[in-house]
This record gives structure tokens, sequence and C-alpha cells, in this order.
């Protein structure tokens, strides 16, 4: 018998009925993170601090609610790192659903099969350019070495720079394989290439008022938001108006009142069909 919850942490995993499995789970994951050699242990350097960390437990269900697989990740308690000392940029770039159709259409257009496939533990294989130290994973601390701290050498989930680190090691090998960016192609096409960057121009005309109100539920707002945008570029284009009014955060009553009115719109238009 197993329990439904997923436990908060390691230790409510390891009293539950299903322990055997959770232990198995964070075993494979350090075995991951030391396979990989994201750290090694050293004496804390003076002036300098550790950010903790904590494990995420999760089931992987099967459609039919069953177990699929128990899952243990590290993650670091990023929220502890410092600006401009424990990292600096964190942008990662993401596709957009028209790249994936345009992908999709070639591939239909010359009878070619698509394969998908997904990298285990990606957020892993980036390099760290920042020095990082981390307190060692309770449940795992090496014997002899408690006054040690992880020296972090590649990149961890919960890092702010995480997904920006991985994306510059899956770019580098796509260009050392011989693919080029197509923003360079068309920079260099249209002889642009070694233009300044320009600001995007700002409307000055344009006036920002404090929110009022009293908030609501920033998660469930969000969610629902996001849906709403995803059905925006993927299925829905004629909400696209009515979405683009929404506030993106601190939302208060009148915003989520804005969101179900959008939401019962875009019910409507899928009725119509």
């Amino acid at each position: 018998m197993y329990s439904v919850e997923d436990p908060k942490d390691l230790t409510e995993a390891l009293s539950s009925v299903d322990a055997n499995l959770w232990q198995e789970a964070t075993n494979d994951e350090i075995d991951s993170l030391e396979s990989n050699k994201t750290w090694h242990l050293l004496d804390l350097p003076s002036g300098c601090k550790a950010i903790g960390c904590k494990r995420v437990l999760k089931k992987k269900l099967k459609p039919d609610r069953s177990v699929d697989k128990y899952k243990a990740r590290l993650v670091a308690k990023g929220f502890r790192q410092r600006e401009n000392i424990d990292f600096f940029d964190t942008f990662s770039p993401v596709t957009r659903i028209t790249f994936i159709r345009v992908l999709i259409s070639i591939a239909a257009l010359n009878n070619l099969l698509i394969h998908q496939m997904d990298v285990k533990t990606a957020f892993l294989n980036g390099d760290l350019e920042e020095e990082i130290y981390m307190k060692q994973p309770k449940g795992f601390i090496v014997h002899g070495q408690e006054s040690k701290v992880c020296k972090l050498d590649k990149s961890l989930y919960g890092l702010k720079q995480a997904p920006k680190q991985w994306h510059e090691k899956f770019d580098n090998l796509l260009v050392s394989k011989g693919f080029k960016a197509s923003k360079l192609q068309e920079l260099k096409k249209d002889n642009y290439f070694n233009s300044k960057p320009a600001c995007t121009p700002y409307d000055s005309s344009v006036k920002l008022f404090k929110n009022t109100g009293d908030s609501v539920n920033q998660f469930e707002y969000a969610s629902i938001k996001g849906s709403l945008r995803y059905a925006t570029d993927c299925t829905r284009p004629d909400i696209a108006y009515t979405v683009g009014l929404l506030y993106d955060s601190k939302a208060t009553k009148s915003e989520m009142i804005a969101l179900v009115a959008a939401s019962e719109e875009a019910s409507w238009l899928r009725s119509l069909l």
C-alpha cells in the first residue's frame, strides 16, 4: 500500500510506508550528482557564504493515477543567492510555438519522422562561471568532513543562473556540430552584423498606477493567465486583446474578475465551434 501525498522532506519520506522507494530515488539522484562531478568538498573560504539546499520529492503518476516513478531532486536554495556576487545574467531563451509548427510543417512536407528526446538532469550539465558554495545535503553528509561545504563546479537545479548555463552548454554543442544561429545569419545577410544594439522605444505618454484593492492568490492568478496565454498563442488568437489587458503581477480582486471574464470569453468562443 502506498501513500498518495508527496512528502514534504526526506525525514517524512523515510518514515512513510514507501520509505524504501524514496530512499532508492534519493540514492539515484546523489549518484547522478556524483557521476556528473557537480561539486567537491572544501573548507568555506573566509568572507564567503554557503547557501542551503533541499530535496523535492515527487511521485510521477500514470494516466490512471497509479504511481509510475518516485522522483527525488536536490535543489539549491537559489533565493539565498546575492545578485552581482553569486549570479549575474539569468536570461535563457525558450522556443515559441511558431517555430515548433515550422519544424512540424517541414517534417510533413518532406515525409520525415520526428523524434522527441529528453536530457536527463539537463541543468546539471551547465558549467558555472561564479563561485558558489552550498551546505552538504542532509542525510548525505560525508563522515569526517562534516564542517566542509560543497564548492559547485556544475550548475544545480534551483540556482538562478541554471537555465542560462544549460542553454549556453547546449548552444555551444550545436555550434560545434555545424549549426548556426538564425539571428546571426539574418544580421550577416542584411549587413547589420556590426550594428549597435538599440533599446526598445518607450512611449512617454504611458502612465503607471499603483495597484489598489485586496490581493488575491498570486499563484492561482498566474496559473490561469498562463493557460490563457498558451491558448492565445496556440489555438485562440481571437482572445489576444482581452488577455493582453490583464495585469502581470500583484493582482487584486479587480484583475481576478477580469481574468474570469477572459476565461468565460474563451469558453464562449469555443462553444461556437
